[in-house]
């Protein structure tokens, strides 16, 4: 028997949002993958038509499942995810230089994608029962950052830099929240600024040439320059309302690479223009504060860093890779939330949604 009061309270908004979200995604991966022909449809478009398919499934299943439940199992969550990307590391798939895969059968699947939202569960239940008027200091918030360096340091080695980073800010937005004393945050942001020079010594030779390239891509404008030059053509000869559906002359012609993963928003860019682009953004932005909102409302602690954790993930995604493509920051292989292929994404995208409207519907309600 479901709840009349969990359909009453039933979030139509965040609802809108994604059916919209999924709208703008599918019509620009149709546009990125059928290279101008109206009525050539990829095999990329069908897989992640299927994707999302499986997708609502999940969001459905993780709607009717009451999300406090999901703190009694949040650590053995994150145990079993850290263990999937120590097999990853053992015996992940290698394409195109990066071993970020796991097989089970046909279907191969990225643990460090589930790692995003399997790291925002563990830390809303950890700093959920921590949170102090006084503030946090170092002794309270080390098991944090222990538990977001060993993910940290297995994605590093596979090497995906940009989804470990995407990690370190989600955990440090939920630290933030959980106010920490001003004497530990200095403290951390020095030892960011001391450690971040020795961390070029780590990165693999292709990373150091990216931040190279950020600095000047001119320099190796058909080598390493090539993605982010192509890039910001694209997204410049847009111009003020786009070329027009299907009709980037980047995106046509195949100068654009990646298009249809990390570089997929210069595609919508070049389609719909400077105004198309920034009704996209307007519309991740009303999400995210319409998530917030909910989060305001919300009557537990464990339910508020869930969603604080979840606008992160989404606020980083989208800034970081729209300043990707732009040329505002080195490439770090960042996908676009909703609009870049990929089938592990966009499950964790629907499962983030799910508990999103999960949270939402239950907010009003007392036990």
């Amino acid at each position: 028997m479901i709840d009349r009061r969990l359909v009453q309270h039933f979030d139509w908004v965040l609802l809108v949002g994604l059916v919209l979200l999924i709208m703008v995604g599918l019509t620009t991966l149709y546009s990125a993958t059928s290279v101008g022909k109206v009525g050539v449809v990829s095999n990329i478009f069908y897989k992640q038509l299927s994707w999302y398919g499986v997708g609502w499934i999940v969001l459905i299943v993780v709607l009717f499942f009451d999300y406090r439940k999901s703190e009694s199992y949040a650590y053995w969550l994150y145990v079993g995810i850290v263990l999937m990307l120590v097999g990853v590391l053992i015996a992940g798939r290698h394409v195109a230089g990066a071993r970020r895969w796991l097989g089970l059968g046909p279907i191969a699947f990225q643990p460090s994608e589930m790692m995003k939202i399997v790291i925002i569960l563990a830390l809303s239940k950890f700093y959920s029962k921590r949170v102090s008027i006084h503030g946090l200091g170092i002794r309270d918030i080390w098991p944090a950052i222990l538990m977001t360096a060993i993910p940290f340091g297995l994605i590093l080695k596979q090497p995906d830099l940009g989804t470990g980073l995407i990690l370190v800010l989600i955990a440090s937005s939920m630290t933030l929240l959980a106010r920490v004393k001003k004497g530990v945050l200095l403290a951390l942001c020095l030892t960011g600024l001391v450690v971040l020079p020795a961390g070029w010594l780590v990165l693999k030779e292709y990373q150091r040439q990216r931040i190279v390239t950020f600095l000047s891509p001119e320099r190796d404008p058909l080598g390493a320059g090539y993605h982010i030059i192509q890039s910001k053509i694209a997204v410049g000869s847009g111009q003020l309302v786009g070329k027009g559906f299907m009709k980037g002359t980047q995106n046509v012609l195949s100068f654009l690479p990646e298009q249809h993963t990390d570089f997929i928003f210069s595609v919508l860019a070049e389609d719909w223009g400077l105004i198309g682009s920034f009704i996209v953004l307007l519309l991740f932005l009303s999400v995210i504060v319409w998530s917030l909102n909910i989060g305001h409302q919300c009557r537990d602690a464990y339910g508020i860093f869930v969603i604080y954790g979840i606008s992160s993930l989404f606020f980083w995604e989208v800034s970081i890779n729209v300043a990707m493509v732009m040329g505002m920051v080195p490439v770090v292989g960042i996908p676009l939330p909703f609009v870049s292929y990929g089938g592990t994404a966009v499950l964790v995208m629907m499962t983030s949604m799910g508990l999103l409207m999960n949270i939402s519907m239950r907010r009003f309600l007392f036990e």
